[in-house]
């Protein structure tokens, strides 16, 4: 009976992945006006990055696993979308499932449904609770605005609350100040053809403003066997930002709107939004600073044969950044955000989300204190509070320890205890919608809790040379499970395990025109099932990881206005579904053919005519060999 029912909840669990998968991104090509090529690595480091603290902070200064995706190296990488410049980030895993699906994460759980990493775009939190997740197809940029792109793997629940269990992604576009004049760039390949324009000027009154709009169409992707799969895509986006400041206060207004449509069978699935952000920054006395940021966000799916849905996010937040006391620096703050999610269960024989409606309610208040306890010995402690409706109280306490060393090298520990709330998919969901339920919400699931333990270096022995390295200890208990219950399954948090892992990478500037860099993560989970309790469906469930990977590229520089950029990456096999390893070869040449036009050829999987990355066979797409061409042009 259990292997019939455990068949069952398989299938189900697939028609699940499926309904909610449905959701996926394209995004555009990227170029920058003011190039990093020319700044030292001894500069980059010090390129101050706030996701770690919530205030600026060089990067050699920080006490967690970050690395900084730069403008220029999004414009050198030849990505054409947003998932596939986050391939940059040594310290994120990036499968790509189809012409339209990615599994983002990091330090484990990779899933095109990954539920732990917090993805911030201008500080507006991109997260669904229908999944705890992103889909990423919603979040599209532009990404010759783009200044750098944070990457933190380890948890961050203290300053952004739960759900930031394995790491923060956090988007940072350029002021409208510094995007004036025009830029239109326009491509097309193989897979992929995109548009997009952008301008910005500044009025009398001091206030700079830019308006984009991009369009894009993906091709789709095919089997091993040659057949073409239903996922061809066409997305369109377009936004503005403005931004006014007076030297003690500072105001930016930014938003954007998007719609997509992606072939499936038996109909094409619709995707739409649009967002408003608002933002006032003040400059006190004493080196005090206030922020408060509201924004409001509308997303729309409609995936034919299964459910619309249309969710409504208000969000207010306050942050205070002072030093009360010599070698202190204090941040503080809280926040508030409703969610009105509004489903439509078209296919009730099917599954439902019972109920249909739901509205929920999150608010938070954090401190955390940085002090010196010697000249080059400083302690970090903070601490968040969360309500939600699910499971009332969390806290989210994190310490930190760094010791510089030397100039530039830095060693550092941490630890932290950071939660995963329930998403309606954990409580909500039933299959089919009316009983007798093969699947039933889990109306007790909690939240699923992570103990972390982190050591790091980060150091620069010559000024062409810098390296990072972190190993982590997470200890996870209450992981979500499907369970035998009368008549079928729920959900419920009968699993629990460990998981180790070790994250490298270095960066070596040969000399004024070529430059190297080198990358290595390992990662080992143990998880299984509570004692006393026989989960469906194994701990296959929670994720599929490589147990290793690594990269290794090189940039060089021909003459004035030429450059040459390769990277290779390799990923060892995935464990179930069994994936097998591949190694991938990218390449793209660039020509600056005069100050305002560039021209470039990028080439993805060169040494391989094709491979996979996820998926089970025989049904999962494979990426094959592509070229894109693209031209940009300032104005």
């Amino acid at each position: 009976m259990h292997r019939f029912i455990d068949r069952s909840i398989t299938a189900r669990l697939t028609a699940i992945a499926m309904a909610v998968w449905v959701f996926d991104t394209g995004a555009q090509t990227a170029r920058t006006a003011t190039s990093l090529v020319d700044l030292s690595l001894e500069q980059l480091v010090n390129i101050e990055v706030t996701s770690v603290s919530k205030r600026p902070q060089r990067l050699a200064d920080v006490s967690a696993t970050a690395y900084v995706i730069t403008a220029d190296d999004i414009r050198r990488s030849g990505a054409t979308s947003l998932p596939e410049v986050l391939r940059l980030a040594p310290n994120l895993q990036v499968a790509r499932a189809d012409a339209n699906q990615y599994a983002i994460t990091a330090r484990g759980f990779n899933s095109v449904l990954s539920n732990k990493m917090l993805v911030l775009i201008d500080g507006r939190t991109v997260y669904s609770p229908l999944f705890s997740g992103v889909f990423w197809e919603a979040q599209d940029v532009m990404l010759e605005d783009i200044e750098r792109i944070e990457v933190i793997s380890g948890p961050g629940g203290t300053l952004y609350g739960a759900n930031a269990v394995q790491g923060v992604i956090n988007i940072i576009s350029r002021g409208a100040a510094e995007t004036q004049g025009g830029v239109v760039s326009a491509g097309a390949g193989t897979r992929d053809k995109a548009l997009a324009a952008r301008y910005g000027r500044t009025t009398a009154g001091g206030t700079a403003w830019r308006a984009w709009a991009k369009a894009t169409h993906r091709e789709h992707s095919e089997l091993a066997s040659g057949a073409a799969v239903r996922d061809e895509a066409s997305m369109s986006h377009a936004g503005f930002r403005a931004d006014h400041g007076d030297g003690t206060d500072h105001v930016t207004v930014q938003g954007d709107l998007y719609r997509s449509t992606i072939d499936q069978a038996p109909a094409e699935r619709r995707i739409s939004g649009a967002n408003l952000l608002g933002r006032w920054a003040r400059e006190l006395s004493g080196g005090s600073r206030a922020q408060v940021q509201m924004y409001f966000d509308r997303t729309e799916r409609d995936q034919p044969g299964t459910l619309r849905d249309t969710l409504d996010t208000w969000d207010i937040d306050f942050q205070h950044l002072s030093q009360p006391l010599p070698s202190h620096d204090l941040i503080w703050g809280g926040g508030w955000r409703h969610l009105d999610d509004r489903a439509e269960n078209i296919n009730a024989a099917a599954l439902a989300l019972l109920p249909a409606a739901r509205r929920m309610t999150l608010w938070n208040v954090f401190a955390q204190d940085e002090f010196a306890l010697a000249p080059h010995l400083k302690l970090t402690f903070g601490l968040k509070l969360e309500h939600n409706d699910y499971t009332g109280m969390e806290s989210l306490p994190n310490a930190r320890l760094a010791w510089e060393l030397a100039p530039n090298h830095l060693l550092w520990g941490a630890v932290s205890r950071t939660v995963r709330t329930p998403a309606r998919i954990d409580r909500d969901f039933y299959s089919p919608g009316t009983p007798p339920f093969a699947i039933a919400g889990g109306s007790r699931f909690e939240s699923e809790v992570s103990k972390v333990f982190e050591i790091g270096y980060r150091g620069q022995p010559l000024p062409s040379l810098s390296y990072s390295m972190s190993v982590f200890h997470h200890d996870f208990d209450k992981l979500r499970s499907v369970d035998a219950a009368p008549g079928g399954a729920t959900f419920n948090n009968n699993f629990e395990g460990t998981l180790d892992g070790l994250t490298s990478w270095a960066r070596w500037r040969v000399n004024d025109h070529w430059r190297v860099n080198a990358s290595y993560a390992r990662l080992k989970q143990r998880f299984e099932a509570k004692a006393g309790t026989a989960p469906l469906g194994g701990v296959a469930s929670l994720g599929n990881d490589p147990p290793h990977r690594w990269t290794l590229g090189a940039s060089l520089d021909i003459g004035a206005s030429m450059e040459v950029d390769v990277q290779v990456r390799h990923s060892a096999a995935l464990p179930s579904p069994d994936v097998p390893a591949y190694t991938a070869l990218d390449a793209r040449w660039g020509w600056r053919v005069r100050p305002d036009l560039e021209l470039s050829v990028a080439l993805r999987n060169i040494g391989d005519s094709r491979h996979a990355e996820w998926g089970s066979a025989p049904g999962r797409a494979e990426l094959r060999r592509s070229a894109f061409v693209k031209a940009v042009w300032h104005y």
